[in-house]
């Protein structure tokens, strides 16, 4: 297990090794599976992560139980089938993704946790557009997963992926970084460059508040991973075109980290400051929870 990125980047090349091979030796190692069964697992995390996706762009979409968000995916898809999309089609392909699948989330659906489920979108977002454009197989889609599990942890281990601790930024912030740096390694960027990929795209989102409506995982949180898939994609772009972060990456996640914890609590998930504390934003929790029923569960 590595403390930093930098162990990580030095190991898979003094090693001769790709990020994903290194992420399932150790997953072997620690559950005693073997390497075709580890990728198994991960293969089913991918399905889930597809099913969700095409559930959210299926007819009109989906809609989530408060009726305040819903359908958006389907609506890009039309758009971006109809028209010349001012971010370019491919961009807003990612874009769908990523809305998609935040939408089956808020709508109660299956998604799969990216690494929470407020975050959920923003790798998906990145990987079906990259299936889509850059003919990934089954085989590269799947490695680019465990590439993100390896980066994402050291994220966890030394910052946060969680709203609550860290805002925003160490939600879709680290979502996004994961997906950049996974973007970089599958389409056959060097080591060094994955680590710039992540840097930049964390850089990108520092300080991003997590202020969601109502204490729900709906309003800003849909679109903001479309924001996450976005600059993901940017990020790696930038990366394997040459482009290196200044501050190394390690320090970008430490700075991440304190900017997390030096965040009021208004802006860290408890739905009371920010977009949730604006005069609408308090107009809708008052609607949903006036709407709510007062026993819910039956039993």
């Amino acid at each position: 297990m590595f403390d930093s990125i930098r162990e990580t980047i030095d190991y898979a090349v003094e090693n001769k090794m790709s990020f994903a091979d290194i992420m399932i030796k150790e997953e072997m190692e620690l559950s005693g599976k073997s390497r075709e069964e580890v990728r198994e697992t991960m293969k089913q995390n991918l399905e889930v992560m597809r099913d969700a996706v095409k559930k959210g762009t299926t007819g009109d979409g989906v809609e989530s139980v408060t009726g305040y968000t819903g359908h958006d995916a389907a609506k890009i898809r039309d758009y971006n089938e109809n028209n010349h999309a001012l971010a370019g089609y491919e961009m807003m392909e990612a874009v769908k993704g990523a809305v998609a699948t935040n939408e089956v989330n808020a709508a109660m659906g299956i998604i799969c946790a990216t690494p929470t489920a407020g975050s959920s979108g923003t790798i998906p977002g990145v990987l079906f557009k990259l299936e889509k454009t850059h003919n990934l197989t089954e085989d590269q889609m799947i490695d680019f997963l465990f590439v993100a599990s390896l980066f994402g942890r050291v994220i966890a281990n030394n910052a946060s992926v969680a709203g609550a601790t860290g805002g925003c930024q160490a939600e879709v912030g680290s979502a996004s970084a994961m997906a950049a740096a996974s973007a970089v390694a599958i389409t056959g960027g060097e080591p060094e460059a994955s680590g710039h990929a992540m840097a930049l795209a964390i850089s990108n989102l520092l300080g991003l508040v997590c202020d969601p409506v109502g204490g729900l995982v709906e309003i800003p949180c849909v679109m903001r991973n479309a924001i996450g898939s976005g600059n993901a994609l940017i990020s790696a772009d930038l990366a394997l075109a040459g482009v290196e972060s200044r501050i190394p990456v390690d320090e970008v996640i430490e700075a991440m980290d304190k900017i997390g914890r030096g965040l009021p609590a208004e802006l860290r998930e408890t739905g009371l400051g920010g977009l949730a504390g604006t005069p609408t934003g308090e107009a809708i929790k008052k609607k949903i929870f006036a709407d709510a029923p007062e026993n819910p569960v039956k039993n």
